[in-house]
């Protein structure tokens, strides 16, 4: 096995990790699989108990080369969706994703975090997100605790709970204007969460820098934890906002100075990928627009439906690769695609491809 992994190549791919009995204990992936899959074996003394109990069972290693670290990251994904294998830390399971649910009753909207998206009563839902319920908790909490959101009671009664008596709350159990506040704010954190309204999230940064102009550091590194935890909870609600917009996606990533990998996605799918060549444009940019017409030219725009937790890992990948200066993406529009507008793609592409 060790004349194997000397033989690693050093480029980008998925690596399978198996026992005596060829059952695969781990998949894994890398821009550079001979390096990644070293670091297993050297230097155990510093590994988790964890790797250190992998290791010691691996009695073979396959692997599967790939052109760009994307393709590693989405092969992955999908092994280890299939294969499940013991050692990964993803294993595929509904209690793996979280939700964040708003209900209502007794006249106030109220935040749920659950691994139930179908909660009874829900009116809103955001999610999934693939990090721990306490984690979520942990960031919900720090914007309750912010706009003093966070009661110790359900429902109104005629005492005031404990954190109203320290002043870490509106006042909702007393009902009154205070059950209405507390709406009003409530009303713009679901804002805040569909993409309308920022006001909530400006605010949490103001009241940062007050604190730190009335050199109260302790509080304004609070409000900067807060407005930490609500950027985590945020930037997923971008990636699943983008995934339901179901966008065609075209995507180029420069391999050398005379190759580039090409890619269809729609959604939280790869729909075509190929390699292409700069020496012949012409016949590169003709082969590009036949894929992109058959690969999309029959879609048809529908509505968004909400992403799922069996697509939020690849939603995650593919926006975070669009995000990164490795590539170019091109959006397009369906009517690009109708047969009397063929001048809308052909020029889209031209100024696309120009700088390959």
């Amino acid at each position: 096995m060790h004349e194997k992994i000397r033989s690693l190549p050093t480029v980008p791919g998925v690596y399978l990790m198996k026992d005596s009995l060829g059952g695969i204990l781990y998949v894994g992936k890398s821009k550079n699989l001979k390096k990644r899959v070293q670091s297993y074996f050297y230097h155990s003394k510093t590994h988790a108990p964890k790797i250190k109990k992998l290791v010691h069972h691996i009695k073979d290693i396959e692997h599967i080369q790939t052109d760009t670290e994307f393709e590693a990251f989405m092969l992955e994904c999908k092994l280890i969706r299939e294969i499940k294998p013991m050692y990964n830390k993803k294993m595929k399971n509904p209690n793996a994703y979280t939700y964040i649910v708003i209900t209502e009753a007794g006249g106030m909207q109220h935040i749920k975090v659950t691994h139930a998206p179908d909660l009874a009563g829900g009116q809103f839902k955001f999610g999934p997100y693939t990090a721990s319920k306490s984690s979520v908790e942990g960031a919900v909490r720090g914007i309750q605790d912010c706009f003093n959101l966070y009661c110790n009671h359900s429902l109104p009664v005629k005492s005031p709970c404990i954190n109203h008596s320290l002043g870490l709350s509106l006042g909702m159990c007393l009902g009154g204007n205070a059950i209405e506040e507390y709406n009003r704010i409530m009303d713009r954190f679901i804002a805040l969460f569909q993409g309308t309204d920022r006001s909530l999230y400006e605010e949490m940064k103001q009241k940062m820098l007050a604190a730190s102009e009335n050199y109260e550091f302790e509080k304004a590194m609070k409000y900067r934890d807060y407005i930490g935890a609500a950027d985590f909870l945020l930037k997923k609600e971008k990636v699943i906002g983008f995934t339901e917009e179901n966008l065609n996606i075209a995507v180029v990533e420069s391999l050398d100075e005379n190759t580039f990998k090409f890619f269809l996605i729609k959604r939280s799918k790869v729909l075509y990928s190929g390699k292409c060549t700069t020496a012949r444009k012409k016949q590169m940019k003709a082969k590009i627009n036949r894929m992109i017409h058959k690969s999309f030219g029959e879609d048809e725009m529908r509505p968004a439906i909400d992403v799922n937790r069996h697509e939020i890992d690849e939603a995650q990948i593919i926006y975070s690769y669009l995000q990164s200066n490795r590539v170019k993406h091109l959006l397009i529009p369906q009517k690009w695609l109708e047969a009397d507008n063929p001048a809308y793609l052909d020029d889209a592409l031209q100024t696309f491809l120009s700088g390959l």
